[in-house]
């Protein structure tokens, strides 16, 4: 037993001059190893960090609940007003992983300039806004205040500045349509830009505009404590389908909810082919590297066919025996995980940090650079899976041990 480990070590070591006949085989299978995990890493790291980013910037703008009157369920405006007086407003004790409640209003109006005109939403907000999520897509000025007296002042976004040709401190006047008689005369409001944001998607860039829901209650003649709707915002995105059962049992009856998965289905089932490309790559690579490391242990049984049949002839069993080539080749799978893993977290730790890597085509991505994100669980499985895995195949060419008998072995050249 113990001279089949120190044979052992002897391979792993390059003990003899016969190591050298495979080394360049065993350093492509390191390096097949090496890049198999940066691709994988890189691979799970921009597809989460996408995901993550994608549904991020609906969130912001839809909450990821949202909870309605039922005859406003299929509608973009606000056209049957809800009262806040609501036993989950402003905070919803009766369902654990909710971390926020806000209440909004939608209307659409018409932006008219000198020279040109936009058809727009407005979004409605008040002081329980949760600005915090909004405030990274803030290209220039500031955040509306809506904690004291009624005001004109507006966030715009970016699109529709250029569009319009507006900026900051400019002053435009928005038409909107009267829901109780659309034959009267619209209603007019005066408004003024102090921030233009950017949030890459422009399907909401080239739609909203954030004002004071107040002016949205004046014009729809509700009161006070009536909106339009509420955006329930969770702590884990990925318990969105309970939470809304969850909700939605707590909830009037004369309520009901929909989440952002289900309003914005198109968005969510691209993002979801996302995780199948991820395990096609994960499986190429696995198997990539697999091969390369039978490659390498056929080699290393063959070149080590006397040494096996002076150890058969000497007593040890053929599962010793094959446990020291595992054995080597474990050492090996765990050379390239650690070279894989140093480049592949450096990478996405640069990417993180500097952005460096940005989308030919931002429009198609709705973002301009490349998002990244990983969590230590995923590359600790990641990395206990391959070994495994690589393992797992190289068990069946190691069975070529069990058919050397020493007599040939010995003879063996």
């Amino acid at each position: 037993m113990n001279l089949a480990f120190y044979i052992a070590r002897r391979l792993i070591r390059g003990g003899d001059h016969k190591i050298s006949i495979s080394a360049p085989i065993i350093k492509i299978a390191v390096v097949a190893i090496a890049l198999g995990v940066i691709m994988m890493l890189v691979a799970i790291a921009t597809g989460v960090g996408l995901k993550e980013k994608i549904r991020e910037k609906v969130s912001v703008f839809n909450g990821h609940i949202q909870i309605y009157n039922f005859d406003n369920n299929q509608s973009d405006v606000s056209v049957v007003p809800v009262s806040l007086n609501q036993d989950f407003y402003p905070k919803f004790d009766g369902v654990e992983g909710i971390s926020h409640v806000q209440a909004v209003a939608t209307k659409a109006g018409i932006i008219r300039t000198a020279d040109t005109f936009e058809g727009i939403i407005a979004k409605g907000v008040g002081p329980d806004y949760q600005w915090s999520v909004f405030s990274e897509y803030l290209l220039e000025g500031r955040i509306p205040n809506y904690n004291e007296e009624l005001n004109d002042e507006v966030l715009i976004s970016r699109l529709m500045a250029n569009r319009l040709q507006l900026g900051l401190g400019d002053t435009f006047f928005t038409f909107f349509l009267r829901d109780e008689d659309p034959g009267k005369m619209p209603n007019q409001r005066r408004f003024t830009v102090v921030g233009i944001y950017d949030s890459g998607f422009e399907e909401f860039d080239s739609t909203y505009v954030f004002a004071d829901i107040r002016h949205i209650r004046r014009m729809n003649r509700w009161e006070d404590d009536e909106v339009g709707n509420f955006e329930i915002f969770l702590e884990n995105f990925d318990d969105i389908e309970v939470k809304s059962a969850e909700i939605y049992g707590k909830t009037l009856s004369t309520l009901d909810t929909q989440t952002i998965m289900g309003k914005y289905y198109k968005i969510f089932e691209w993002i979801g082919l996302f995780d199948f490309n991820i395990a096609i790559i994960i499986g190429i690579m696995i198997i990539v590297g697999g091969i390369n490391m039978i490659t390498a242990l056929l080699v290393l049984i063959l070149e080590r066919t006397q040494m096996i049949g002076v150890l058969k002839a000497l007593g040890t069993d053929n599962w010793r025996i094959r446990k020291i080539f595992l054995y080597n080749a474990a050492y090996l799978i765990a050379l390239g995980l650690f070279w894989g893993n140093l480049i592949g977290l450096g990478l996405i730790w640069v990417q993180d940090k500097y952005r460096w890597f940005k989308f030919p085509n931002p429009r198609e991505y709705y973002i301009d650079y490349i998002p990244v994100s990983i969590d230590t669980p995923t590359v600790l499985i990641l990395n206990v899976g391959v070994l495994f895995l690589c393992l797992l195949m190289l068990l069946l060419p190691s069975v070529i041990v069990t058919r050397i008998t020493p007599v040939k072995a010995i003879k063996f050249e």
